[in-house]
């Protein structure tokens, strides 16, 4: 997976919730399936089912009317079973309201309806239905004895007809609603919760051990990520990747080893052939020897390049850049005067920063020896400190001509004659090392101009911060290139 596409990736919340909900509605499309043709054919249900809610209805119109001037039947009742003076009346619904004793209180049950309902004379039971004809649509009658507590009893009854209306989707829609529906939202809304919570207590170790991970540094000495309280599985990918950081680890220390041994090798046998060398007088020897010098310089550079990845963090503290500069200067003065070329020093500021002073002194005579050998006789080369914490390297010479062809180098264009590049490469990984900007400014005739951009110091930050200041913020090194 590319960067890109983790950053998008949704996290595992919401995949386990989706995933949840589509299962869910798939368990409640096939229920909801199972419930209706469970009822839908079986009609004794069904009848029962329509009688004691239409019964309700009206017994509720009646005894408990929205005002009390409304009349009975609302408009309402009288929509609804399409009942003379409704706007599209039918003639498939019948009701009767009437006292135990047999006095009828409401109704619109003709005299050949009266067959539908039980006789006057008897006393009914609390509930009562029966098939008028077998089959859909559903002719049955029935009716229930309602008990208010302040008045006698009423006795609703009621009759479907053919049931012209469809009443009976709305008897099933409702179970569906009171027995399906409701109770397995409130158990999905539950589930899901309970999910979501368990998942994120379950992550908060996870999510801990990754950013344990991002802090690491193989500057730094490695620690072991804590598998305590992650599940199983990604505790064995967490014990998984402790033993590829310990190989990562094992493979620093032989870095180290190496660099340490290959700058030591490299100086002796060097040594001994211009000792040799010296003693020969021929100018063939003397070419020897300055060819053996650039040798060694090229050497060296590919040397302190392998080394930087070497450096601990605990070589990190603050220093004043105005010092270090004023120390390379000094050092590196005999050096550009002999060679016909003057530098000179702008101390603007005195900036502390945090830092290896040993690595920043190297990237200024890195720069400063590229700047000699790259520019014609008599350039003045000047090293500046400015505020809050850069240090500038440029010189007046001839810049970055187009003519003389150019390479891109992960510090911009860079003139492909001579070893600029490694000097810059240097320079390149030193202030990926301090999390800071290395620029090139170049153009013809108007010299070149190498800033480096340090954050200052605060008195907070520890020689740990700067480790992972660097690799955070750093982790490819922020370098730019510019012509006027």
């Amino acid at each position: 997976m590319t960067g890109r596409d983790a950053r998008t990736a949704p996290p595992l919340i919401i995949v386990v919730a989706r995933r949840i909900l589509g299962f869910a509605a798939l368990a409640i499309t096939l229920q909801m399936g199972i419930v209706f043709f469970d009822y839908w054919f079986d009609d004794g249900e069904l009848g029962r089912l329509l009688i004691e809610n239409e019964t309700a209805v009206i017994a509720e119109e009646y005894r408990h009317p929205r005002r009390a001037t409304d009349p009975f039947p609302s408009a309402a009742l009288q929509e609804r079973y399409g009942l003379s003076g409704a706007s599209n009346p039918q003639a498939g619904y019948f009701y009767r309201i009437r006292l135990d004793d047999g006095r009828v209180l409401a109704g619109n049950c003709p005299d050949d309806c009266a067959d539908h309902f039980l006789p006057l004379t008897v006393h009914p039971p609390a509930f009562w239905d029966r098939p008028i004809r077998p089959g859909k649509p559903l002719t049955v009658a029935g009716g229930r004895t309602f008990d208010f507590g302040d008045r006698a009893p009423l006795v609703v009854e009621f009759a479907s007809v053919g049931d012209p209306r469809r009443l009976v989707n709305g008897v099933i829609f409702h179970e569906m609603v009171d027995h399906m529906i409701v109770p397995m939202g409130l158990m999905l809304f539950v589930v899901i919760g309970a999910t979501i919570l368990s998942i994120r207590k379950t992550l908060v170790p996870v999510a801990t051990a990754a950013r344990a991970a991002d802090r690491l540094d193989p500057r730094l000495p490695l620690r072991q990520l804590s598998t305590e309280g992650m599940p199983a599985e990604v505790a064995d990918l967490t014990r998984v990747v402790n033993r590829a950081f310990d190989r990562v680890a094992e493979l620093v220390r032989s870095q180290k080893l190496f660099s340490a041994a290959i700058a030591h090798e490299i100086r002796t046998p060097v040594a001994i052939v211009k000792l040799e060398l010296a003693r020969i007088e021929d100018p063939r020897a003397r070419k020897a020897e300055r060819d053996l010098d650039r040798l060694t310089h090229t050497l060296e550079q590919l040397t302190a390049l392998a080394r930087l990845d070497a450096v601990e963090g605990e070589a990190f503290h603050t220093a004043s850049l105005s010092r270090i500069a004023r120390d390379a200067v000094a050092e590196l003065a005999p050096l550009v005067f002999a060679s016909g070329r003057t530098i000179a020093l702008q101390d603007e500021t005195d900036a502390t920063v945090l830092v290896v002073p040993s690595l920043i002194s190297t990237l200024l005579r890195n720069l400063v020896e590229n700047a000699v050998k790259h520019t014609r006789t008599g350039t003045t080369i000047t090293v500046a400190v400015e505020a809050p914490g850069s240090l500038v390297v440029s010189d007046d010479g001839d810049g970055f001509a187009v003519a003389q062809g150019r390479v891109g180098t992960e510090v911009g264009m860079v003139n492909t004659a001579g070893s600029l590049g490694i000097g810059l490469k240097i320079a390149e990984r030193i202030a990926a090392l301090h999390g800071a900007l290395l620029r090139v400014d170049s153009a013809p005739g108007h010299g070149t101009t190498v800033r480096l951009v340090m954050e200052p110091a605060s008195a907070e930050w520890t020689t740990a911060d700067s480790v992972r200041h660097a690799s955070s913020e750093n982790r490819d090194t922020p370098v730019a290139n510019a012509d006027p």
